[in-house]
């Protein structure tokens, strides 16, 4: 079927019978990318009919996982990466390490050698980064705290998988695997290859932050200044896929962890939104054609020969990674709402996966039917991580409802929740309460305190409430659409409530909870347009800014004239 024309073949085979087969699954109320799963098992080589060409496939597919990770470092600054570390850093590392020893643990059982089943256990221990975009973009959540807490998680399994790749030949050397022998022989010793390789990373992260900080968006602006917008796109796209390859080819860091670098440093730039949107066409197309690829690996024979290894494996991805991952998030006191979102962001693998167990069976300590495993397993997980999305408000409910301990456990005393005992009479009455400290919040708070105004902050991420706290400001972690949390605040006699979150509809249960608790209580708000601010001064907000006034600048304003009337 058109020899010389490979690449248009598997184009189109890929993308018309995903778009079919993703809508018939829309039709049945069943996730798009179950379509595209079932499109790449009809292309692959183990279902009769037309097979495409599997390279090509996996090669479109890894250019959707550059641009996928791009997007998101135009999305994630450095300050958010840092802001979740705490959690991140520790609960990738430990849950990383459990998820290995359950996947370990069930391939000695199967009689498979130790260097076979760490390999094994390590390819169930990553998720995939590509599916995890795709469900909090589709659920509108990729900018929530527990996003930002999900995706630096990802980014340091990333950063781990970058060094267990370098040094698996040595691990598998180490481990005495006689067939692997003449391979690790030639590798460095291990000390060497994990200073080489975090000198490498490190290299690479400093030039992007140093130089390439001050080089791209110097570049986006010269092209933008051509005003051609089909000149602008070109420029992202070749900045995105040249810098992922450059980041892999002379440094050793995957072709995502370089796009998402790329994408980092050009959030600095003004024109940052633009290239995000300019990129989102090709984002999507591509990511469809990753699912199409990974549902070409899959052989349905391996359900029939192994259906509980099948069972087994999927119950560690799903159930045990996601139960290591929630646990680990409710001992670092985040609350459960948190735990089971980053639980369920968790409970699947990916692309990682699939490099793993392929070095693996060069280095010849996997046997034949790991990759089937791992593969079907991966197929599972990602075609039931929506529905996992789903569950997990219900499941918060049911659980709060059913469990007293669990009501306890979601209520505990957070040291963060509540202002300290020590703080002064002026931040507990006639004040003025702060809702978010994104860049508006963060603002309006510095000139507030810059003109001795009272203030108290509202802040859901406790990374920002111990930075405020740590530097001397009033701030109090939690979701300001609870009574608890503004009560906490002492909204019952502030002089003023100022909501600065970008979200409208997270506005409103706001309002009606703050005039809950005080009728009288003057609001004032931002909104993302005008329709929205009409909306919002009928259900009670004094005043709503819009974009285009120089929001801190108008709220700030607003604010002190509201507070010096009760004076």
């Amino acid at each position: 079927m058109h020899p010389h024309m490979p690449l248009i073949v598997t184009l189109a085979a890929a993308l018309g019978l995903a778009l079919l087969l993703g809508y018939a699954a829309l039709r049945l109320r069943l996730p798009a990318l179950v379509g595209y799963l079932m499109a790449g098992m009809a292309l692959g080589p183990h279902t009769p009919g037309y097979v495409a060409d599997m390279g090509l496939a996996s090669q479109l597919a890894e250019i959707g996982v550059m641009l996928l990770m791009f997007g998101v470092g135009l999305h994630f600054s450095v300050a958010d990466l840092m802001a979740v570390r705490r959690v991140a850093v520790p609960g990738a590392v430990v849950q990383m390490a459990v998820a290995t020893a359950m996947g370990a643990g069930l391939a000695v059982f199967w009689g498979w050698s130790l260097a076979g089943a760490l390999v094994f256990g390590l390819a169930l221990s990553v998720a995939s980064t590509v599916v995890l975009l795709r469900a909090l973009e589709a659920r509108g959540t990729l900018e929530s705290h527990e996003g930002r807490i999900a995706v630096g998680w990802l980014v340091v399994e990333d950063l781990a998988m970058v060094l267990v790749l370098v040094l698996l030949p040595a691990l598998v050397g180490l481990a005495g695997t006689a067939d692997a022998s003449a391979e690790a022989a030639d590798t460095p010793s291990l000390t060497w290859a994990v200073l080489r390789t975090l000198l490498a990373v490190g290299a690479f992260v400093a030039l992007m932050l140093l130089v390439g900080r001050k080089l791209l968006p110097r570049l986006l602006w010269l092209i933008s200044r051509t005003g051609s917008r089909e000149l602008f796109t070109l420029a992202v796209i070749a900045v995105a896929l040249g810098i992922a390859y450059g980041a892999s080819a002379f440094f050793g860091v995957s072709v995502a962890l370089g796009a998402f670098f790329a994408g980092l440093v050009l959030r600095e730039s003004e024109f940052s939104h633009r290239a995000a949107e300019e990129s989102l066409p090709f984002r999507d197309a591509f990511a469809v054609l990753f699912f199409v690829s990974v549902g070409m690996l899959f052989d349905p024979k391996v359900l029939l020969e192994r259906p509980l290894q099948v069972l087994a494996v999927t119950a560690i991805i799903m159930l045990g990674k996601s139960v290591a991952a929630m646990g680990l998030v409710l001992l670092l006191r985040y609350p459960l709402q948190a735990s089971l979102s980053v639980a369920a962001s968790l409970a699947q693998i990916g692309e990682f996966s699939f490099i793993l167990v392929g070095l693996g069976a060069s280095l010849h300590v996997l046997p034949p039917e790991a990759e089937s495993l791992v593969v079907a397993g991966a197929l599972f997980s990602i075609a039931l991580n929506p529905l996992l999305f789903s569950l997990v408000d219900p499941l918060r409910r049911a659980v709060l409802a059913r469990s007293a301990w669990a009501r306890s456990l979601d209520a505990r005393p957070d040291p963060l929740a509540e202002l300290p005992a020590s703080t002064a009479e002026r931040y507990l009455a006639r004040h003025v309460v702060v809702v978010g400290y994104g860049a508006v919040g963060e603002q309006l708070v510095a000139a507030l305190v810059a003109q001795d105004v009272p203030c108290v902050v509202v802040e859901q991420r406790r990374e920002r409430v111990e930075a405020l706290r740590a530097a001397g400001l009033q701030a109090v972690a939690g979701d300001a659409t609870e009574p608890e949390t503004l009560v906490q605040a002492h909204i019952h006699q502030a002089r003023l409530l100022v909501v600065t979150v970008p979200d409208a509809t997270d506005t409103y249960p706001m309002i009606r909870t703050a005039h809950t608790l005080r009728p009288e209580l003057t609001v004032l708000s931002r909104a993302p347009n005008e329709s929205e601010a009409a909306l919002l001064v009928e259900a009670g907000v004094t005043e709503a800014v819009q974009p285009g006034q120089a929001m801190a600048q108008v709220l700030l304003q607003r604010s002190l004239a509201q507070w010096a009337k009760g004076a």
